[in-house]
């Protein structure tokens, strides 16, 4: 059987090499496919280590709260928008108490994203962020300032924390305290400026840097006294409590929530999923150039199959009036349909990659390199062959090794 399957394996090598033209066209397919899979799991992998190694900076005893259900990793690349991202959230500043009441919780922060425009001696680019939140964030996310304070009791409710390009922007210079903007109409007086980051990707998913920080109480008087809360955070006492944490946080939110399981309470390196709209609009372009690609070549090693069996029926012929059996002659075409696919996902693989760190070049994380994603490729690769391989290879081991031989006679 073994000297079988290594003839089967010659057979192959010789086929593909007697028409490489048209295999590497039909290995086309197969490549793009597979290199634009490898390329979009080696960034989020990338994304994602990024985040964890923040989570585990912090101190490892970092829990997040996100509307709706947690989806499966591979379902964040497949369908990277559900209807639940353009729902109304379903966490409550009734979740932020309740929470906060938590034993071993010493932090609690919501973050309410608004819309707006921000306005100081000029106006913020349209990317800028304007958060609401409370003063417990910089425990949580260990915001540094530049210089002046963060939010707080002593302070006025009117005031803001501006990053350091956002003041950069606004005010033509780093040092912006006592500085005047408006948003929404609004005023706020500048009490504070971040150190520069430099981190737009975090478990936060927000830019610090080009970010505004209000009050949340002032966040809800501009979005019309309603809590639209997209996160909240929370910090465990000590990571040793974290999981006890997590345990009150589900039955807190279930029973607040009405038993209704519309929320997420993620920690470690579910936290590191990638949510930014940027990842998921690549991801949603990736993925569907993955299915169209892999779908033609599909339909490509079909139709190559089919013709390699038509061109090679006295061969069949041959082998079965010499005692090949009808599974022998299925296992020589299956084994040449896979070599193709194997070999085009191999070739995948590496341009993948290639194309992942030469986007990162622009990015301020690398790609990952991690065997889950040589492993998704080479699965890939393994199913197309066999899928679309399938049926030339029954066709051929189902000919009639007579008619096989006549047709050519």
């Amino acid at each position: 059987m073994r000297l079988l399957v290594i003839n089967h394996i010659h057979n192959a090598q010789q086929s593909l090499r007697s028409s490489r033209v048209r295999s590497a066209l039909t290995m086309l397919g197969v490549t793009i496919g597979v290199a634009s899979v490898t390329a979009i799991l080696a960034l989020g992998g990338g994304a994602g280590v990024v985040i964890n190694n923040q989570i585990n900076k912090l101190g490892g005893n970092i829990a997040v709260v996100r509307p709706g259900t947690n989806v499966n990793p591979i379902n964040n690349i497949t369908q990277p928008q559900n209807n639940q991202g353009y729902a109304t959230s379903s966490l409550s500043q009734s979740d932020v108490e309740q929470l906060s009441g938590i034993e071993h919780v010493s932090s609690v922060a919501p973050l309410m994203i608004l819309s707006g425009t921000i306005k100081g001696a000029s106006t913020a680019p349209s990317d800028s962020t304007i958060l609401a939140t409370t003063p417990d964030l910089a425990n949580i996310s260990n915001l540094q300032l530049r210089e002046g304070q963060f939010l707080g009791q002593d302070v006025d409710e009117n005031s803001a924390v501006i990053g350091q390009q956002l003041s950069i922007d606004l005010f033509g210079t780093e040092s912006s305290l006592g500085g005047q903007m408006t948003i929404r109409g609004q005023k706020f007086i500048v009490v504070g400026v971040l150190r520069l980051t430099n981190d737009p990707i975090n478990y936060n998913s927000i830019d610090f840097d080009n970010t505004a920080i209000i009050n949340y109480s002032m966040g809800e008087k501009l979005n019309r006294n309603n809590s639209q809360i997209q996160q909240i955070d929370i910090r465990a006492d000590s990571i040793n409590n974290l999981n006890q944490v997590v345990t009150d946080m589900n039955k807190v939110l279930l029973k607040n929530h009405g038993g209704e399981k519309d929320f997420s309470v993620l920690v470690g390196k579910q936290i590191s999923q990638p949510t930014n709209q940027l990842f998921y609009s690549i991801a949603d372009v990736t993925a569907a150039i993955a299915a169209i690609s892999l779908f033609v070549g599909g339909i490509g090693i079909m139709n190559i199959m089919l013709v390699t069996v038509a061109e090679r029926t006295r061969e069949i012929g041959i082998r079965k009036a010499l005692g090949a059996s009808n599974t022998d002659i299925m296992y020589q075409f299956l084994i040449e349909s896979l070599a193709i696919s194997i070999i085009g996902g191999i070739v995948g693989y590496v341009a993948g990659y290639a194309i992942a760190f030469t986007v990162s070049e622009f990015l301020v994380f690398t790609p990952v390199i991690s065997w889950h994603v040589a492993f998704i490729a080479m699965a890939i690769s393994i199913i197309m062959g066999t899928v679309f391989g399938l049926y030339p290879a029954i066709r051929a081991a189902r000919s009639d090794p007579i008619e096989s031989l006549n047709r050519h006679s």
